[in-house]
């Protein structure tokens, strides 16, 4: 007989406050975490090497697509030893929190290599989503970011059907859901990779580049 799956209520004020303590402690046992963003909901865990390897597990990522980071505010970065570039420092003046990821240079001696992309930056957004900020503000570190779906499936946009599809590992406490309602379907982040002289879109998103040239003129895109 399977066991009955409840995601965590993580949606008003209480809720998110109860919430709190037990998913902190989780993201502590290295294990995954299921939590609503902006535009799906996502999958992630602490950023060190363990939890990073039992995210690619769980996942099923290849080795050469990374995930993102979720932060809650600019002092993460220096944390990590990331580095806002000029062009990085004004779109994020402008975008976060926001749909905007930026792929930043450093971190070398604090981020695993694992999340490190093609670019050779990591990528990190500061999330505008209420309670999930407030999640990472309260652990005090970022948290790890990629869809949360199965390969072939598209990204969820309700904690039910994490359920549906995650039900053995969330019964067995290798996952934890947090349920924030049903998201409207939107646009991904935008994604800019700063590491280089010249800023760069990388994936068009939420955030129209026509929007991101108002701030840095010089932004290479395929895209208007």
């Amino acid at each position: 007989m399977t066991a009955e799956v409840r995601a965590i209520p993580f949606w008003s004020d209480k809720e998110i406050e109860a919430a709190l303590p037990g998913t902190i402690a989780h993201l502590n046992t290295r294990k995954v975490l299921a939590y609503p963003t902006e535009t799906v909901y996502g999958f992630g865990g602490a950023v060190d090497q363990e939890s990073v390897q039992e995210l690619i597990r769980f996942k099923g990522r290849p080795p050469n697509k990374p995930f993102l980071l979720l932060i809650s505010g600019s002092d993460m970065l220096a944390r990590l030893d990331l580095h806002l570039t000029p062009a990085a420092s004004a779109l994020a003046a402008k975008f976060w929190p926001g749909p905007l990821t930026l792929v930043l240079p450093g971190g070398e001696k604090r981020v695993p290599p694992e999340l490190r992309g093609p670019e050779g930056g990591i990528a990190v957004r500061w999330t505008p989503h209420a309670a999930t900020t407030r999640l990472i503000r309260a652990y005090g570190d970022p948290i790890t970011s990629t869809s949360a779906n199965r390969p072939g499936s598209p990204p969820a946009t309700s904690a039910a059907e994490i359920v549906a599809q995650w039900r053995s590992e969330a019964a067995g406490g290798k996952l934890r859901i947090l349920d924030g309602g049903r998201l409207t379907s939107s646009a991904p982040s935008t994604v800019v990779d700063c590491t280089a002289q010249q800023p760069r879109v990388i994936r068009p998103g939420a955030v129209a580049s026509s929007v991101l040239r108002e701030v840095v003129a010089d932004l290479i895109c395929e895209t208007p």
